[in-house]
């Protein structure tokens, strides 16, 4: 499986970005895919996920302002990001695991800069 994402940029604090990320390859029908950040020397930290079959998880500091969506039929998911904040400020990544498959696949996307300046 390839993931390929995009969106990202620049935005001032409280304004609003879409992320979106493509797979592609052999997809099983039993997945999750989501989005993480990392900042240097920090540890890369869930910000959203969504299983395939709809259930969603939302990091805490992201709750009420993040939306993750998916479209399955096209093998997509986006985190549409409002009420952006400087701590937002990372680079985001796409991850797709199997939930089913013995042992568990998993795949990163390429990083997306997202900048959030005052």
């Amino acid at each position: 499986v390839q993931l390929q994402a995009s969106g990202g940029g620049s935005v001032r604090s409280g304004g609003s970005l879409r992320l979106s990320c493509a797979a592609s390859g052999s997809i099983v029908s039993d997945n999750v895919m989501g989005w993480y950040r990392q900042g240097p020397g920090d540890q890369r930290e869930v910000v959203a996920s969504m299983t395939s079959s709809g259930s969603t998880h939302y990091s805490n500091s992201v709750k009420g302002r993040f939306t993750i969506s998916r479209d399955n039929a096209k093998n997509t998911v986006d985190l549409q990001m409002t009420g952006l904040r400087l701590e937002d400020t990372d680079v985001y990544y796409c991850r797709y695991w199997t939930i089913s498959i013995v042992p568990q696949y998993k795949v990163w996307g390429q990083g997306t800069q997202v900048t959030v300046s005052s």
